[in-house]
């Protein structure tokens, strides 16, 4: 990404990223369902996982808490038709 880009992704997203906390989102064994999580990384090999509270889902940009993460599958299915999408003057974003 060019500089210029990322400066206007930058400003128009406001996010501070840290790099030892995280959100995301876990299966669940017990319940069978996924969750999304709080993770925070003390060491290389020490982190805390905790269900994300409420108020860390009105920091987050590009996070919804209502719908799940897309299946590995449906990603791919997504990205194999991604050069076929077509803008609105009728042209191809790819290719």
């Amino acid at each position: 990404m060019a500089s210029k880009t990322a400066q206007l992704v930058i400003h128009a997203y406001p996010v501070f990223v840290l790099s030892n906390e995280w959100l995301e989102e876990l299966y669940c064994e017990q319940c069978g369902s996924s969750h999304w999580c709080h993770i925070i990384k003390h060491s290389p090999d020490q982190y805390t996982v905790r269900w994300a509270p409420q108020h860390l889902w009105e920091q987050v940009a590009h996070v919804d808490p209502s719908v799940a993460n897309p299946t590995v599958s449906e990603y791919t299915r997504k990205q194999a038709r991604r050069h076929q999408q077509k803008r609105v003057d009728g042209k191809r974003f790819y290719g």
